[in-house]
């Protein structure tokens, strides 16, 4: 069975713990505990008991009672070494410091018991050595004003660590309802390991002869986690983990189900933290790109009469000039052209004239001048989630505020997810964007085919998979959720001569516009995960697809079957 297990997900999860330890004719364990944060909530609820017995009844409580529910959790099973068997001994400990509640579980044990201070803030009422230690812990981090983990030298606290391993087996899980900071011992008897939950699944269920944890008993949620465990468990569901041991004196810090930091100790330097965020682009050169777009039409029965719109002509502004531009038409007809009501170049053509075959073909010449778009500084009140708009700027800017129209119960799981990357990167409105971005280019898959124009945020979120214009939708949806105006792009993206990507540069490509205050628009591309700079031409932009797509059109008489090949080149000129 497992000592010690912690886990931390990006929204409230509600598993349920089955102590088949407690079963009739099993040795029962010297006690048992499991804490967690209801609600989102900084205090903890702490459930333990004592030298259980067959079928207690607080063991029926977590398997059963839908109210164990959390981000995170801390389970510890007692096989006691220091302190009879009593609630002032049992594992999870709980401390308030800071305006939160503290969780500390420790597996193994130590050869002695360190000492206590003297008039300290933080006093054991037990008598094991974990309680010491998180005491001691509690203080220092007090002594030096951290006022959470994520205030936390990483270094220091590893050191500390290492101190109070020199006494024996040191591995244990500290929580602040926020981040959960977890340290293998450097005793080689001492093991802790790591997994990743991945969506999707619909099954998702870790045991062993004494403990299963099942995560999706209560409906399964599309939530991201991470578990850390004394020993791995085996698994039941449609994922297939992978479970790793953390080296000897290694340190995570997990926020959000994602990892955040860790440190991995080395023997011939200091040990250096390792951050896992995304990172701010670096400066591009400017770019001249050359883009030839052919889209060819052909019917089995003639076409009489039909109307064509074509949002071809590139972008331009003060970070995209356009050159040249040359668009031909195969087919003749009476043609408007106009700036449409988000700013769009558009041409409408009505063809009247039957035909089977219609060619359109848009040659660009583009100068990309957006080398480094988040290199400004916004104001320290326009950075952060919230955003405050005055009413003149919300109403200019509904149509991008607006989520799709989704059931409630879809809206309110996109938005708890949303929410989940603004907690984890502090409300910081650049990191908050970022962690969107890059967790949808490295969890989804770009899946061509199985997806279509009718597929919703919700249904990508779900799958996890999709094409540029699914998860550019995804993207739009979780800013808007989180009062980001999010607007849709399309356009092409220069992927090199010989790039992995290459099929996205044979076809128009889609990504995500954010508004910023006092800033403007700024792209983001989590097909890619990456922001937009020299290598993306715009074309149009709107709501949505439909705003924005290139092309378009109505047959009013004839057609029948129609077959389109489509074909983009996107080279570098000079």
């Amino acid at each position: 069975m497992p000592n010690l297990m912690a886990m931390s997900f990006e929204g409230e999860l509600g598993p349920s713990f089955e102590l088949n330890c407690l079963a009739p004719g099993r040795k029962p364990p010297d006690g048992w505990g499991i804490a967690y944060y209801p609600g989102g909530e900084p205090a903890a609820c702490v459930l333990k008991e004592p030298a259980p017995q067959h079928g207690s009844i607080k063991s029926e409580l977590v398997s059963a009672w839908k109210h164990v529910a959390a981000r995170q959790f801390l389970l510890h099973i007692r096989h006691a070494m220091w302190g009879r068997p009593t609630d002032a001994n049992t594992q999870p400990f709980t401390r308030s410091y800071a305006g939160r509640d503290w969780l500390f579980a420790h597996s193994g044990s130590l050869a002695k018991r360190p000492e206590a201070r003297q008039s300290a803030r933080f006093e054991a009422v037990g008598a094991t050595d974990t309680e010491v230690v998180f005491c001691e812990l509690l203080e220092r981090i007090a002594e030096r004003g951290w006022r959470g983990l994520g205030d936390a030298d990483f270094q220091e606290l590893s050191r500390w660590l290492d101190g109070f391993g020199e006494l024996g087996d040191m591995a244990c899980a500290l929580m602040d309802g926020t981040d959960l900071c977890v340290y293998a011992g450097r005793d080689p008897k001492t093991a802790m390991y790591v997994t990743d939950i991945v969506p999707p699944f619909q099954q998702v269920i870790l045991s062993d002869d004494d403990l299963a944890v099942d995560l999706t008993r209560r409906g399964a949620k599309s939530q991201r986690g991470m578990l850390v465990s004394s020993n791995p468990l085996t698994e039941t569901s449609d994922l297939k983990l992978s479970w790793r041991r953390l080296a000897a004196g290694e340190l995570l810090v997990i926020r959000g189900g994602a990892l955040r930091a860790s440190l991995t100790p080395t023997d011939n330097a200091p040990p250096v933290v390792q951050r896992f965020k995304a990172q701010l682009p670096s400066r591009a050169e400017p770019k001249r790109l050359k883009i030839r777009h052919r889209s060819a039409y052909s019917y089995n029965n003639p076409i009489e009469r039909s109307s064509h719109l074509m949002r071809l002509e590139p972008v331009q502004d003060r970070l995209q000039r356009l050159v040249e531009f040359e668009l031909s038409v195969s087919v003749e007809g009476q043609e408007r052209r106009y700036e449409d009501v988000f700013g769009n170049q558009a041409r409408r053509r009505i063809i009247e004239t039957p035909f089977t075959d219609l060619v359109i073909e848009a040659n660009s010449v583009v100068d990309l001048l957006d080398t480094d778009p988040l290199s400004f500084r916004p104001f320290h009140q326009s950075s952060a989630i919230p955003l405050v708009w005055m009413p003149w700027q919300r109403q200019v800017l509904s149509p991008y505020l607006l989520p799709p129209e989704l059931p409630e119960t879809e809206l309110a799981e996109l938005a708890e997810y949303a929410m989940g990357f603004a907690d984890r990167n502090d409300y910081d409105l650049i990191e908050t964007l970022l962690d969107i971005n890059s967790t949808i280019f490295r969890e989804y898959e770009y899946k061509q085919g199985a997806t279509k124009l009718s597929t919703t945020a919700f249904e990508v979120y779900t799958n996890r998979y999709g094409v540029c214009q699914d998860f550019t939708n995804l993207f739009i949806c979780l800013a808007r959720l989180l009062g980001v105006p999010a607007r849709y792009v399309c356009g092409y993206i220069y992927t090199g001569p010989k790039n992995e990507n290459q099929v996205q540069s044979e076809a128009s490509h889609a990504w995500t516009q954010v508004y910023l205050p006092e800033v403007g628009w700024k792209g983001f591309d989590p097909t890619n995960g990456i922001v937009t700079q020299t290598d993306h031409v715009r074309l149009a932009v709107g709501r949505n697809y439909v705003d924005a797509t290139p092309t378009s059109g109505t047959i009013y008489m004839g057609g029948g079957i129609e077959t389109l090949t489509a074909d983009v080149r996107v080279e570098v000129v000079g």
